[in-house]
Parts: structure tokens; sequence; C-alpha cells
């Protein structure tokens, strides 16, 4: 291969040249008609990565297409590609150069996806158990939806949803939760957190800029209304529910609950405080946003029914798969009020078009067929063995320990003695032997701190009380006694 000449570092070596041929001779290996195409991807990626550096002037198209093997014109079809899109440039009579456009950076590929912290016990809450997906049957859904879908069904969807799925979702809901269910004013949405945002852009929109939200209670609710302009206002919490003299003198006129299951206390909505919470919300012409996370999981009785059955016209429901399948699948509803269901369809379309049609007709076939009962029941027997488990090792390796709140969920929340206080000497403790633990003052709205996003919140910090919220759903009953057992042994228990 010979090429010659001068660049701004100074003369082109036969070194330069030769590392242009053996970068680019593997594209030649391609078929024929992609070796074109093959070539200039080469070529872009050299410059890209730095290995042609800028300025570095090319060998001619005449000596790279010899030493290369290749149709002079296929080389000068690559230069002239590269040059329209600005990797290189070309001056008549002087050759062609790498140019000065491209600024790269190193490429990397980072996975921002929260992951279990590798810890000895991880009793870090809402987390399902992600090995009792269905695969079998989801994959035979999948394999009937795609044989049968019909072709004008991977057009754009209806922002609501599938008809179909909401048709389904709507028999599914009022069977199992009681909900007043109109497939019209059900729109299926990416998990809670995409109903949350798009519930706080309408009541953005209609000028409602606060929403009240349970304290303690999910950190998610505060920060998605925030995204979309709407202040979180903490409410405390009595043994009823939200406080209803608190919610009457913060001036808001929406509020968020988990009236089935609170989270984190396990606090269930009495039936007074039900009535109490729609007479406010009439009375103020305002709405509650009810979280129904983990609604199917009660263990000792059936499960209460949804508030929103209760008035439907004040009561907007939310709630998802990523409890009773996974997460990952990013598949929930929302069911609206009549008065804001124009304005959240229209969020909802502007936001994404609609939900991905396949996953939503897949999910409509699952429920038709009750493979989502049956999964519904093989979770509740798993997490109700496993709640068991962890009450039973508390008690074995705590003696003494308070568990409060209903027997539901995917947590419980434990009041040790205070022999095992105060909270700064039992977090230290835990963490040293590799045990990851959230303290209920974790969750807190109000005075949150850096040191809450680990489980250890400045606040509580020298505290004598130790509440902690121990999740159990993705543990095996073996690994929660053993867990327990170690976390006794860190903290000198038995």
């Amino acid at each position: 291969m010979t090429s010659s000449g001068t660049t701004p570092q100074g003369p082109i070596t036969g070194e330069a040249a030769c590392a242009t041929w053996e970068l680019l001779l593997p594209a030649v290996t391609a078929p024929p008609r992609a070796r074109g195409r093959s070539l200039q991807a080469a070529l872009r990626e050299a410059v890209r990565s730095g290995r042609l550096a800028q300025g570095t002037r090319l060998p001619s198209s005449r000596d790279l297409a010899a030493d290369l093997g290749v149709s002079r014109g296929l080389v000068t079809e690559a230069y002239e590609q590269l040059t329209a899109e600005g990797y290189l440039r070309s001056e008549r009579g002087a050759g062609t150069w790498v140019g000065g456009a491209v600024r790269s950076a190193p490429p990397r590929v980072r996975d921002l996806a929260p992951r279990p912290p590798g810890a000895r016990a991880d009793f870090v809450p809402g987390t399902p158990d992600l090995s009792l997906f269905p695969r079998a049957a989801w994959a035979a859904a999948q394999r009937h939806v795609l044989a049968e879908l019909p072709h004008r069904e991977l057009g754009y969807p209806d922002p609501r949803g599938l008809p179909r799925l909401r048709t389904a979702l709507a028999e599914l809901l009022a069977r199992r939760r009681g909900v007043v269910a109109d497939p019209e004013r059900i729109v299926v949405v990416s998990g809670v957190a995409q109903a949350t945002a798009l519930l706080g852009l309408v009541l953005h929109a209609r000028g409602i800029d606060a929403v009240g939200v349970e304290d303690p209670g999910s950190p998610q609710h505060s920060a998605l209304y925030a995204a979309a302009g709407v202040a979180a206002v903490p409410l405390p919490l009595d043994d009823e529910g939200p406080a209803l003299d608190s919610l009457k003198a913060s001036g808001v006129r929406s509020v968020v609950t988990t009236p089935a299951h609170q989270f984190p206390t396990g606090i269930v909505c009495s039936p007074r405080r039900r009535t109490e919470l729609l007479e406010w919300a009439r009375s103020v012409d305002g709405y509650v946003l009810e979280d129904d996370y983990d609604g199917d999981f009660r263990y000792d009785r059936a499960p209460v029914g949804a508030l929103q059955g209760l008035d439907p016209e004040r009561v907007a429901y939310t709630g998802s798969v990523s409890k009773s399948l996974a997460p990952g699948l990013r598949l929930g509803w929302l069911l609206v009020p009549e008065a804001l269901a124009d304005e959240a369809v229209e969020r909802k379309r502007t936001m994404d078009l609609g939900h991905p049609t396949l996953d939503q007709a897949l999910f409509a076939r699952f429920v038709e067929h009750g493979d989502y009962d049956r999964q519904l029941r093989r979770c509740q027997r798993a997490y109700r063995e496993r709640r068991d488990a962890v009450v039973d090792a508390l008690g074995e390796n705590f003696p003494g320990t308070c568990v409060s709140g209903v027997a539901a969920g995917l947590h419980i929340i434990a009041s040790l003695p205070e022999e095992y206080g105060p909270w700064a000497r039992f977090a230290a403790r835990t963490a040293e032997a590799g045990i990851e633990v959230r303290a209920l003052a974790a969750y807190a709205h109000a005075g949150m701190r850096e040191g809450a996003r680990e489980g250890v919140p400045e606040a509580d910090a020298h505290a004598d009380a130790v509440r902690l919220v121990l999740g159990y759903a993705h543990l095996s009953p073996a690994r929660i006694r053993d867990g327990v057992r170690l976390m006794a042994q860190a903290v000198g228990g038995r």
C-alpha cells in the first residue's frame, strides 16, 4: 500500500497507511451487496473511535482499492458519503483527510436499573419474587396472540388502551376489587408511576397546585407529583388512615392514599375514615387518588374492596401488575372520574401515543383465560408463607418484637424491644454485617435527610426506637430465617 503527503501534524507515514488498510480489510469480506455499506461503517467507526485521528490523510481511492481488492468506485463512494456526513474532508488535488467535526466520548453502556445490593440479607421492601413470573403461561399466551392478532391492531392504538383489555380489566377489577369499572374510563398505563404523573398533569392544568400525601408514605408519590408541577403536602396518619383534621387544615383539594394497606404502616383505612374522606372531597370539589398497589394480597380474610367503588366520581383509582407479575412489564391501569376522563386521555396520547399493542393483547388474553387469577393465588400462597416465616423468625430471634399492621402486602412493620436500640447502633451493626434494612422513619416525607436514603434517617439517628420496614416477598422462607438470625447475631440478639 502506498501513500504520501503531509498532515497538520506532520508527514503521512507508511504506518498510517497500513493502519487504514488493516482497519478496513474486515469490511471487504462482507457479501458483495453489503460490501459498500460495510466499508463505510468501518471507516466511520475508525474515525469515531480515534483510530484514524483528526488531520490524518487517507490513501488515494486508487491505492486503497488496490490494497483491499475492491473496485475503486466502492472506495470513492465511501469517501464521498463520509465527506458529506462530515467525517472526512476533501480538497481537489490535495487528497482526503479525517475531518475535525467528530467529538465522540468513549463508548459505554451503563445499566441504571435498581439492583439488589448483594447483601448477605436484604429486607428492603418493594420487590416481589420475580422467580414466580409464569413464564410458560405467558409464552403460551404470547404465541396465541401473535397468531390471532389482526394486522390492523398493530397500528397506533386507542390512547386509553385496547378495547379488549379495557373490557377484561373492567370485569377483573369489579370482581376482585369492587370498583365501578366503565371500560370507557379505564386508561392502560405504564404502571402506577405513569398514572400518577398523568394525574398530576391533569390536576395542574385545572389549577390544583398541591396534593396531600400520606406521611410516612411512598417516596415516589411526592417526586412524581412534583415533576408534574404539583407540590406534595405531607399529611400525618392516625389509627384509621389519613388524619382528617390535618387534611382539612392543609388547604389541599386532592389527597393520595393507600386505603387497602397503607405503605409503609400497614394501616387499613377504617369504614368511618373512608366515608369522611369522600365527604371531604365533595366539600372541596376535590379528588381522592387511590393507589391500590397491593390490594389483592390479604392473608387473614378477603381483601377490603377499593375506595373507588363508593364514589367513582371523586376517586381516581390506580393499580398495576408490578407486585403480581413483574415491575419490568410496565403495565397498569387508571380509572378516572368522568370529569377528568377527556383530559387524562389526551395527556396519555401526548405522552406516548398509547401503550404497546402486543403487551395489551397478551395481558387481555392472560386475564380472559384465568391465568391472571391463577397467578394471584400462587403469589398469595407464597407471600402468606413468607410473612409467617418472618414473624416466626422475629419471635425466635428478637423476643418481645411487636409486628403491627394487618396480615397483608409484601412487608411488615417490626418494633424491636428497647434493648436493641438505639437506632444508630442497630443500623451501624447491621450494615457492617452486610444486612440491608430500612427504618420506618426513612419513609417520612417531612424532614427527609441524606441518610434516610440509606435507611438511616438523620432525624432518628439518636432515637432509641428500632422500628423496621421488612420486605419479605423476594426471599424464600429459608433465606428469611437465615437473614433474621444473622441480624440478631449482628446486634447482639439470640
